[in-house]
């Protein structure tokens, strides 16, 4: 088995793309998604209380709305549920709350506790990911981004990656936007970014689009 993951730019679109690997043949049990959650889109924690998924801030589960559009971002969650049923929140070093599910939690969580760097570095570089890869998807992460990560066949490698290249980031292209602004590496000491500097950021990327 081998380690790939893509970053997008927003979580509808990560859900599409985990949506096509699990019809292409990856159980859900070998897939991950790490979302940002400072603007936030999702709710848990209080007990008795439902989780709400509102990407689109409109107050409105995500889910409800797809159930009666059939189509859209709650068609898209409804399409892995078997991943969602594990989702949860966690807060990481640099990049405050994000939601996560899948088997890199697991992997994520320990990393955390035991203090490895950056907390999201240390669990992609354990599971496989280049260090420089690692800082990067962390980065795409701290300024919006959603990452995928999933476990596939070695042989099957390129197609599963094919499935995933629909929709992500050009990493090449956005580290070089980052790098002009005098972004190196992943700082796990810095200040989360707010919902406004998210939506900024948003705003930059489809303008240079």
């Amino acid at each position: 088995m081998i380690t790939i993951s893509r970053l997008y730019d927003d979580y509808p679109t990560a859900t599409r793309a985990v949506a096509e690997l699990e019809r292409a043949g990856v159980p859900s049990s070998d897939i991950s998604i790490v979302a940002n959650n400072a603007e936030g889109w999702y709710d848990s924690d209080r007990p008795g209380m439902t989780r709400r998924v509102d990407r689109d801030l409109d107050g409105v589960d995500d889910r409800a709305e797809g159930a009666r559009t059939g189509a859209g971002i709650g068609a898209a969650l409804g399409g892995i549920a078997g991943l969602l049923a594990g989702i949860g929140m966690v807060a990481l070093p640099g990049l405050g709350p994000v939601v996560a599910a899948g088997w890199l939690v697991s992997t994520l969580t320990v990393a955390v506790g035991g203090g490895a760097v950056g907390g999201i570095i240390g669990a992609l570089t354990q599971a496989g990911v280049s260090d420089e890869d690692a800082h990067a998807y962390a980065e795409g992460i701290r300024r919006g981004g959603t990452l995928v990560t999933a476990r596939v066949p070695d042989a099957e490698r390129i197609r599963f990656e094919s499935i995933l290249d629909n929709s992500a980031v050009d990493m090449r292209d956005r580290m070089n936007t980052w790098e002009q602004g005098g972004w190196s590496r992943f700082d796990p000491a810095a200040r989360p970014l707010t919902a406004e500097e998210i939506r900024r950021e948003r705003e930059t990327y489809r303008a240079s689009s």
